[in-house]
């Protein structure tokens, strides 16, 4: 059959219950997606122990899914051309499900990182899918608003993931973090394939693109490989880096060629050539990047030198959502109105604040202090997503709409594994950095350094511990000193990428959706 592959946003717009029902389905596949790329995070220990490894073989079970995940998005456009978008859609919610189920009953570490890299691969085009059947469900005046319910699940299942991960874990047991995808999924796609399946899209027999597809997986498994064990293995001193990092070096080189000089490209480069889509793509991903490695970086900081347990850690970090909640439906609903490129400014503005705040943090801040950045945060987040989504799916064609939608959260997801790994990275070389200074004002002949040993060793502590005693603080203050390093740099990042925002066009009529669905009405 021949037509565009993005036809359901040729039906008109659903209505009242359908309408409802579609998004509810919609928005619960996305956050069971969005909710497992950080569910298993503060299970690892537990689930490491319990199959007999060690914590760092059990990263595994996190990166093996990001690997899978982050081939499969781009795959998106060509597959729901090839398959239809509502069919690829629920297979893809059920495959998750069995995926899930599998995950559970994994007897040893090998087959659960097996499972998991399938859970991702599967997982792949459930995100990009559900973004472009929810703006064809709404009318083009209401597709601000469509998007602020999509981003609403994306904002808040991150935040859930860990909470709900360390309960689990906590009281239940850990294949249960995996167990609760099922009754979701199953309500999720038979909600879907009821209300969507008179809304398929029309296929096309498209012939596989196998050699972009095998650097695909080449460049991206080795690029992720070196991001993981790149700080335990030293980085460029070690030969498996240095390998790996020419591997991905040159099969991206290779695939950039291939892929846009192909016929049929398993993924669609050429979307790089609009300036909305590679400037709101870099924006959104570089600001991703950053807000992701630091949400990695305060919980450890809190947790290793501030006393807090995974719990306390994770209700510092929950409240980014409250605001978030709020003010997305706001922004959704005038973004039409607005220059989105306004708003996304904004949202800059705001998370180079909440980060400025943050680089003023000292080993004496207490929960209330910690918290409020956090809370602020939350405005950052409603004004930063669908603006920029806004900006960089806009006026494109409806049968580019999946590819696109795929293409930029493939670069977003990749960025935040990027930012996960350069923030801890910087944080210990800084740390290493400020401990130096710190022990070279710390001497022994310091004469309030003897004081403070001598009033260690009248508590009862030998020399040797109260040595080590001077040397935890030391620690502390080099951890924090390096963590609030990141924290300012991070927040002048933010305010740079304000120009970049501000090389793209305007979007015409009621943003991304609107243009989208124009081709239909």
């Amino acid at each position: 059959m021949a037509g565009a592959a993005g036809a359901p946003l040729a039906h008109p717009p659903l209505e009242g219950a359908a309408r409802l029902w579609g998004t509810v389905a919609l928005s619960a596949a996305t956050f069971m997606n969005v909710l497992d790329t950080s569910i298993a995070n503060v299970s690892l220990p537990a689930i490491a122990g319990d199959l007999g490894v060690s914590p760092n073989q059990g990263t595994w079970v996190i990166t093996s899914f990001a690997v899978a995940n982050a081939i499969a998005v781009p795959l998106t456009g060509w597959l729901s051309q090839r398959f239809g978008q509502v069919r690829l859609f629920v297979a893809s919610v059920l495959l998750f499900v069995a995926a899930s189920w599998l995950c559970g009953l994994a007897p040893n570490m090998t087959m659960l990182i097996a499972f998991r890299a399938l859970q991702g691969f599967v997982a792949g085009p459930m995100i990009p899918l559900s973004q472009s059947l929810l703006l064809a469900s709404y009318p083009r005046a209401l597709a601000g608003l469509a998007m602020a319910m999509w981003a609403m699940t994306t904002l808040v299942a991150p935040v859930l993931g860990p909470l709900l991960g360390g309960w689990i874990t906590d009281n239940i047991n850990w294949p249960w973090i995996f167990y609760i995808n099922i009754p979701v999924g199953l309500v999720a796609a038979t909600a879907s394939w009821g209300i969507y399946r008179q809304r398929e899209s029309v296929t096309r027999q498209l012939p596989i693109d196998k050699v972009g597809l095998a650097l695909l997986v080449v460049w991206i498994a080795a690029l992720q490989m070196v991001l993981d064990l790149g700080k335990e293995n030293d980085w460029f001193h070690s030969p498996l880096i240095v390998a790996l990092t020419v591997v991905a070096v040159v099969g991206f080189a290779f695939f950039l060629v291939w892929e846009l000089t192909d016929e049929h490209p398993v993924v669609e480069l050429r979307l790089f050539a609009r300036r909305n889509f590679w400037a709101g793509t870099l924006s959104v991903s570089i600001a991703y990047g950053l807000f992701f490695g630091n949400v990695v970086l305060l919980p450890l900081w809190l947790q290793q030198f501030m006393g807090y347990t995974a719990t306390d850690a994770g209700m510092v970090m929950a409240p980014v959502g409250l605001l978030a909640i709020v003010l997305s439906p706001l922004v959704g609903k005038t973004v039409a109105k607005v220059d989105p490129r306004r708003y996304a400014t904004f949202a800059f503005i705001v998370f180079a604040l909440v980060l400025w705040m943050r680089s003023h943090f000292n080993t004496s801040a207490d929960f209330r202090t910690i918290l409020v950045p956090t809370i602020i945060q939350g405005v950052a987040m409603a004004f930063f997503f669908i603006p920029l989504s806004t900006i960089t799916l806009s006026g494109l064609t409806p049968d580019r709409m999946p590819a696109a939608s795929g293409l930029t959260n493939f670069v977003r997801i990749t960025a935040g594994a990027m930012g996960t790994s350069i923030a801890t990275t910087l944080w210990e070389s800084r740390a290493a950095l400020h401990h130096t200074h710190l022990a070279e004002a710390v001497n022994p002949s310091n004469s309030a350094v003897q004081a403070a040993l001598g009033g260690l060793q009248a508590g009862g502590l030998s020399a040797e511990q109260a040595l080590a005693q001077v040397n935890r603080l030391a620690d502390q203050q080099a951890f924090t000193m390096a963590a609030t390093d990141l924290f300012w740099i991070s927040a002048a990042l933010f305010l740079a990428l304000i120009p970049l925002v501000w090389l793209t066009r305007r979007p015409q009529g009621a943003g991304a959706g609107a243009d989208a669905a124009a081709g239909a009405h």
